[in-house]
C-alpha cells in the first residue's frame, strides 16, 4: 500500500465513523504512521508504507474512529512551533491557548509561576522564549511527570511541585499564568466525545459553575506577585465578567478581557498595584 493508498482509506473509514475533520485527522495519522511531516506527505504519495507501519496505522485509525484524540493516539501535540509530549493524564492542548502566549509576551518578566500546568505548555514555552525562572505547579503527579519529560525534551530548566494551586508554592513572581479547568458541571455531558470519553475529568471541570479555581487563584495571587507583576488566566467565552470582577475585588488593576483569534473571549488579564 502507498501512502497515497493509505490516506484515501483512513479519510473513508473516519468519515463513515462520522468524524468531522476525517481528512485532516487522516493526514495526521498517516503522517505519523509514516514518520513525515504532514505537509510532505504529497511529497511522498507514491512511496510505499511500510507494513508494520500500516498494522499501526490501521490500529490509529480504528481508534480515532472511537473518539480517541489524535494527540493521545500519536502521543504528540504541536504547540507555538515545539512538539509537546501528550497523554490520557493531560489535557490536550488547544490552539486558542496560544492568545495567554501572546499576551504574556508583551511585557518582559524575569520569573514566571504556571498553575496547573498540566502538559507544561505554558511554562515551558515562556521560558524557552525568555529564559526567565520558572515553576509550575499541578495536583496530577501523572501529569507533572508528563510535564517534566516536555521540559527536558526543550531542555528548559522549571521547578517542579505537586500542589493545589498556591499550596506549597514560595515566592514573588513577575507572571503568574494558569489554564485551569472551567466547564460548569451541568456543562459536561454537552462536551464532544473525543473530549468527554477520552480527557481528564479533573483537568476539564472543577464541578460546580466552574469559576472555583478563579476563586483560589483571586485569593492569593498578590501574595505570590511583585509590585507590577501580571497575572493572565485562560477563561471559558463567557467568563469574562465574573473572573474579571473577582480580580477587581482582590485589589489588582488594569483588568481586561482579551479574545482569542475567533473572537471568543479567551484571557483574563490584570496586575498588582
Amino acid at each position: 500500500m502507498t501512502i497515497a493508498e493509505a490516506l484515501r482509506h483512513a479519510a473513508a473509514r473516519l468519515k463513515a465513523a462520522g468524524l468531522a475533520g476525517a481528512a485532516r485527522d487522516a493526514r495526521w495519522l498517516v503522517a505519523h504512521a509514516a514518520g513525515l511531516p504532514a505537509d510532505r506527505l504529497i511529497l511522498h504519495a507514491d512511496d510505499p508504507l511500510d507494513p508494520e507501519r500500516a498494522i499501526w496505522l490501521d490500529r490509529a485509525v480504528e481508534e480515532r474512529s472511537r473518539h480517541r484524540p489524535v494527540a493521545h493516539i500519536t502521543g504528540l501535540r504541536q504547540f507555538h512551533g515545539r512538539t509537546f509530549r501528550v497523554t490520557s493524564d493531560t489535557l490536550d492542548p488547544r490552539p486558542e491557548t496560544e492568545t495567554l502566549i501572546h499576551h504574556a509576551l508583551g511585557e518582559e518578566f524575569s520569573s514566571i509561576l504556571d498553575l496547573g500546568t498540566g502538559t507544561g505548555i505554558l511554562g515551558i514555552t515562556l521560558v524557552a522564549e525568555t529564559g526567565a525562572r520558572g515553576v509550575a505547579t499541578d495536583l496530577s503527579a501523572a501529569a507533572l511527570d508528563v510535564a517534566r519529560q516536555n521540559a527536558r525534551a526543550h531542555d528548559v530548566t522549571l521547578a517542579f511541585v505537586q500542589s493545589d494551586w498556591f499550596e506549597g508554592v514560595e515566592g514573588r513572581f513577575d507572571l503568574i499564568v494558569s489554564n485551569p479547568p472551567y466547564i460548569a458541571e451541568d456543562e459536561m455531558a454537552g462536551l464532544s466525545p473525543d473530549v468527554r470519553l477520552w480527557e481528564p475529568a479533573m483537568a476539564l471541570t472543577p464541578g460546580g459553575d466552574g469559576l472555583g479555581p478563579y476563586r483560589s487563584i483571586s485569593a492569593a495571587v498578590s501574595h505570590h506577585l511583585h509590585p507590577g507583576g501580571r497575572v493572565i488566566v485562560e477563561i471559558g467565552p463567557t467568563q469574562g465578567a465574573a473572573v474579571s470582577a473577582m480580580f477587581h475585588t482582590a485589589g489588582l488593576q488594569d483588568v481586561a478581557v482579551h479574545p482569542d483569534l475567533d473572537g471568543r473571549d479567551r484571557v483574563v488579564m490584570a496586575r498588582k498595584r
